[in-house]
């Protein structure tokens, strides 16, 4: 979803990005929150890409973004060669949040995984809030592992 990002699909003031069915596997429009950090990387990016149509702009009318192994190279280049993919972070981010208690619901609907079987089809809750919060949480979080400063129980507490 991120290398396919258009700018159109920001809105960097109600800090949201909507994702049209039409990308999305489950076929239906799907709004991420974004975090503060979130924020102020896209308007740095926008800066630099932002007079194209998408976010990860390619090279030539061949290739119109970046490859998903343009973003599996980078993993590999900071360190992270034959641990971590591009869509392995999906893995962590479920991981981390189902570990410090954010509830399986909130946890898929963030991953616009869609509920199995009969309640599937009558479930359309988005916890939208719950997700505001939660990947707010996980930002500052990820900061905190970055900084080495997490300290044990800290950050169960906004749960």
């Amino acid at each position: 979803m991120v290398r396919l990002a258009e700018w159109k699909e920001f809105d960097l003031d109600k800090a949201i990005w909507t994702t049209p069915a039409a990308k999305m596997k489950m076929r239906r429009d799907f709004v991420c929150p974004l975090p503060k950090q979130a924020l102020s990387a896209l308007k740095e990016l926008h800066c630099l890409t932002g007079r194209s149509r998408w976010l990860f702009p390619g090279v030539g009318a061949k290739n119109p973004t970046i490859s998903e192994n343009t973003i599996n190279k980078v993993f590999a280049t900071i360190g992270y060669k034959g641990r971590l993919v591009g869509h392995g972070t999906r893995h962590t981010a479920s991981t981390l949040l189902r570990e410090h208690g954010w509830p399986k619901e909130h946890v898929e609907a963030q991953l616009a995984h869609k509920e199995e079987g009969i309640s599937g089809v009558y479930n359309k809750a988005q916890y939208f809030e719950h997700r505001v919060k939660m990947m707010q949480w996980y930002a500052d979080h990820l900061d905190a592992l970055a900084s080495g400063k997490v300290i044990k129980g800290q950050f169960g507490k906004a749960v």
